[in-house]
């Protein structure tokens, strides 16, 4: 018996995949090493060191593989006599690869066996094909035995490190076991239509014309979710700004702004910490406005500003850390939007390497860099002005307690996050909301105002 999980979000269904041999499995294996060790990022995966023919199924193998990493690697552990060595990183990886495509893949069981461990000899590693072949074999025989007996771990049936899946069940006592299933399936692809180029209804006729099924966003104004997701080429008129891809939480940044910059053509705004530029795009397409956008990563403020070149907006670019002043003219914001860097807890979905890469010492350092970005940006808002907190985070301790414990420090600053809004739940303070399986990711907002002189 094995488990299978909702079908790829990348644009191939599992049973649609066709075999991508050797070279395929030993590029993804090469490419998840490092992360698996914690010592790099699917953010830098190349998916162009593979033939085009195999980039789905490359993707789908290293996402898929950090997304059930718990459970890979525990029935790895009972399935070797002994541990590679750390040289073998990448022989480990191969074998987490091919447990994954035999439990979660509709790959032929031969293939993933046979081609996974092949792959070893492209790893300059012709001794671990009879080890990674052994294994594997033995997975298909005792299959539902050795899963019944890893998944007495609730970590592990959960597919959460530990100290992850205790924190969320500190914080979420009702949810965590939602959020972790949530968690564990690919989320949706969610496109914003460029209101200044037309409206989302007119927009769905357009993929219905062009033969994608799409729904409204429940929430986003300018939200659609397609039914499969696709290349973002091959939506109408992409290349020509007319919509982009950003969830439907995401989207909710400019929502919240709304109110204070629609009455107020030409204010000045601020979106710090603004890579890689969806909500930067997203207020320009809405407001009539000058908006500085500041970020201390080149590389990404980098995007940012492709990002707006495609949809004919711009914007003052500015590489400077808003934790420092250096950069500022001296001239207050109207607005300031404050996407504060957090552990990415709401959207593990579409980031699974944060399962390995967050250790639980980051939320403390995470949060010290919140109150010290909060601290630094304040006092570059004009009386009467609003800043947006927001976060996608789903924990508190970067969310309504650093809100909080900012007010009960700073006496101009009150909080008017709205209460009748009709998506998220209300915090403490602010407005969360948590992952949905096909819906949004999980996000947190705080709207605070400045008290006039």
């Amino acid at each position: 018996m094995t488990r299978s999980t909702p079908h790829s979000r990348n644009g191939t269904r599992h049973g649609e995949m066709t075999d991508g041999g050797q070279a395929v499995r030993a590029s993804a294996a090469r490419a998840l090493a490092p992360v698996i060790a914690g010592k790099g990022s699917l953010n830098d995966l190349d998916d162009h060191q593979v033939v085009a023919r195999d980039r789905a199924l490359f993707k789908a193998l290293c996402y898929g593989t950090c997304r059930t990493l718990p459970r890979l690697e525990a029935l790895a552990d009972r399935l070797l006599k002994s541990p590679f060595k750390a040289r073998d990183a990448d022989v480990q990886a191969l074998l987490l690869l091919g447990i994954h495509q035999l439990l979660y893949l509709r790959i032929p069981a031969h293939a993933a066996v046979g081609e996974s461990a092949g792959a070893a000899r492209l790893l300059g590693k012709e001794w671990a094909t009879r080890v990674i072949n052994g294994c594997l074999r033995r997975l298909q025989r005792e299959s539902a035995a050795l899963q019944a007996e890893v998944d007495r771990d609730p970590a592990v049936a959960l597919l959460h490190p530990r100290w992850l899946l205790k924190t969320l069940r500190q914080a979420w006592p009702e949810d965590w076991r939602a959020i972790a299933e949530a968690n564990n399936v690919p989320g949706p692809m969610t496109l914003r239509v460029n209101r200044r180029r037309g409206d989302r209804e007119a927009y769905l006729s357009r993929l219905a014309d062009a033969g994608f099924e799409a729904r409204l966003c429940a929430h986003a104004p300018d939200g659609l979710t397609l039914e499969t997701p696709c290349d973002v080429q091959a939506l109408p008129g992409f290349a020509e700004g007319d919509v982009s891809v950003q969830d439907e939480a995401a989207q909710l940044a400019a929502e919240m702004l709304g109110p204070v910059l629609a009455p107020r053509p030409g204010g000045r705004v601020l979106d710090a910490c603004c890579a890689p530029g969806g909500k930067t795009a997203h207020l320009l397409e809405l407001f009539d406005i000058e908006l500085v956008a500041l970020d201390s990563d080149a590389v990404r403020l980098a995007r940012v500003e492709d990002t707006l070149a495609r949809l004919g907006l711009s914007a003052i670019l500015m590489h400077a850390d808003a934790t420092t002043r250096d950069w500022w003219d001296g001239t207050p914001f109207d607005a300031i939007l404050l996407d504060a860097p957090c552990s990415g807890t709401g959207v593990i979905r579409r980031h699974p390497d944060i399962k390995r890469l967050r250790r639980p010492s980051d939320i403390a350092k995470l949060a010290d860099l919140q109150r010290r970005l909060l601290d630094s940006l304040w006092p570059l808002l004009r009386p009467g002005g609003t800043l947006v907190y927001a976060t996608c985070s789903i924990l508190p301790e970067e969310n309504s307690d650093q809100v909080g414990d900012f007010l009960s420090r700073t006496p101009d600053a009150r909080d008017t996050t709205p209460t009748d809004l009709s998506w998220g739940r209300p915090a403490t303070i602010g407005r969360q909301l948590l992952p949905v399986v096909d819906h949004h990711d999980g996000f947190f907002y705080a709207r605070l105002n400045k008290a006039a002189s």
